[in-house]
């Protein structure tokens, strides 16, 4: 006898429809349908919620996204602590700015060429309106699922970001990362080389009293950025793994679960390994061992991340000066090694 298993997924972006394709690749049989709020998938509000930053790890080959759906190859990093520069080469091919909500449309449609059921304009407002099998919550941050669970854990950051076209600050190829007194850093990445387009954004461990807009307008104008501001964007991001990852049959992927890189922000990656994970392991039967195998593979960087983050909050009391030495002794390297290793 053939037993129907049906898994809802809650969220049709990176972390939810890795999960669904995953579920399939896996088990052809299963009945896996993606709920998602907005009528289209990809191309909407939340869609370029991030600075478009992707690196692809080694063993992560199968999420290579399609070449047109890339901007920039990225080929160098530069860091800035205070006065100090430094510089990265980048292994060709392992870094890039995408076209985010091309990307997520390009999921879309290996999920729906695996038999995965997509359902648009479905905003799900509670667990109890699922009746599957197995839940996924992959609703981003603030999770839709945890809020109604009363499930708050986890530290959180907030970002403000903008996208200028004809920019003088374009530099193809190049990423811009400076850190600032305010326990945070403002990044520029090279967007559209047709549009000399770059995403410049500011993020900072939220707790702090500050405009992010006029931190942002304050840096351009230091550094004397130009171009057209086409698109804002910004929100809670979720600093590293946000506990619990499971919960009775509900599993936590993406920003609801694993949440994105305590130093640098960067969540594409940690979503797409959190969503093929939990689909393996409920498609073997086995959905009691997500969280020690993502824990396993993250738990490092987390620690080293948070630990920074929440030395830098304490710092922050003293004032900015505190900050900038935090970020100028022998530990701040190994955060800077960090930075590179994950950016």
């Amino acid at each position: 006898m053939v037993i129907d298993i049906k898994i809802d997924i809650v969220g049709g972006s990176i972390g939810g429809l890795s999960t669904a394709i995953s579920l399939k690749e896996h088990d052809k049989s299963m009945n896996v349908v993606v709920h998602e709020k907005y009528k289209t998938i990809g191309y909407n509000p939340e869609g370029r919620r991030c600075g478009e930053a992707y690196r692809i790890q080694s063993l992560w080959k199968k999420w290579q996204p399609r070449k047109d759906i890339i901007y920039n190859q990225i080929k160098t990093l530069e860091g800035f602590l205070g006065e100090k520069r430094t510089v990265q080469s980048i292994e060709p091919g392992t870094y890039m700015i995408l076209d985010r909500q091309a990307f997520i449309r390009q999921l879309a449609d290996t999920a729906e060429s695996l038999g995965v059921k997509t359902i648009t304009a479905d905003k799900v407002t509670s667990v109890h309106e699922l009746d599957g099998d197995y839940i996924i919550d992959a609703s981003g941050c603030p999770s839709t699922i945890k809020r109604e669970l009363g499930m708050t854990r986890g530290m959180k950051g907030i970002t403000y970001q903008q996208t200028l076209e004809d920019s003088n600050a374009y530099v193809a190829g190049t990423v811009k990362i400076f850190f600032i007194g305010i326990s945070g850093f403002i990044w520029i990445f090279p967007r559209d080389p047709e549009k000399r387009e770059i995403n410049v954004g500011v993020g900072t461990v939220s707790g702090g009293d500050y405009n992010l807009k006029e931190v942002l307008e304050a840096f351009k104008k230091e550094r004397d950025i130009s171009g057209v501001v086409s698109h804002v964007t910004g929100g809670l991001v979720p600093l590293g793994m946000q506990r619990p990852l499971r919960f009775q049959n509900i599993l936590f992927v993406g920003d609801a679960g694993v949440g994105a890189f305590p130093v640098n922000g960067e969540g594409i990656y940690r979503a797409l390994i959190s969503g093929d994970v939990a689909g393996a392991c409920i498609a073997c039967g086995h959905p009691e061992q997500y969280p020690g195998l993502i824990i396993r593979q993250f738990v490092k960087w987390d620690f080293v991340g948070k630990l920074w983050q929440r030395a830098n909050q304490v710092l922050r009391g003293i004032g900015p000066r505190a900050v900038f030495f935090s970020i100028d002794n022998p530990m701040s390297a190994g955060m800077v090694k960090s930075l590179k290793a994950q950016v």
